[in-house]
């Protein structure tokens, strides 16, 4: 998820994979607060929250079922740093595994800006003569748009 512009997990979500309860896990964090620096955690603004809550879906009903503070959102080192404040063996092996993630979604990413970057470059170079190819190729990278659906019904050949 991306909040502020930073690739991020939710306190709950992780919460989820370490296999204990997100009160636990922020209540082990605010317990070692000086570990987690503005750029490892971030808690989310009001505002924010209302609208992660709106995208999500609703509140569940009932006492004790729906959060009473903000969520926290943290970045790639705050999910290293979780390792050490949840010192579980589980909590050891999911960190690996969304390390393993981030390093993956950033590989991914920066291939894709390389690509554009080249071709960018081999557009200048061979302008005019490769024109058709580069639109072509442009054409193929960009995500296609949503087809209208086909009317039913009968349809005459008027």
């Amino acid at each position: 998820m991306l909040i502020r512009g930073q690739k991020v997990l939710l306190d709950t979500d992780l919460a989820e994979l370490y296999g204990v309860e997100t009160k636990a896990l922020n209540r082990a964090v605010k317990r070692n607060f000086g570990r987690f620096p503005d750029d490892f955690m971030i808690q989310l603004t009001a505002e924010e929250a209302e609208r992660l809550r709106f995208q999500i879906g609703t509140l569940k009903t009932g006492r004790g079922r729906h959060r009473k503070y903000r969520p926290y959102a943290f970045t790639e080192q705050g999910v290293a740093m979780l390792s050490s404040v949840l010192r579980s063996e589980r909590a050891v092996r999911v960190n690996i595994e969304i390390m393993r993630a981030f390093v993956q979604l950033r590989q991914m990413l920066s291939s894709h800006a390389d690509l554009a970057r080249k071709l960018a470059a081999l557009e200048k170079k061979y302008d005019a003569q490769f024109k058709v190819v580069f639109d072509a190729i442009r054409e193929l990278t960009t995500p296609p748009e949503p087809t209208r659906k086909r009317r039913i019904g009968f349809m005459s050949d008027d």
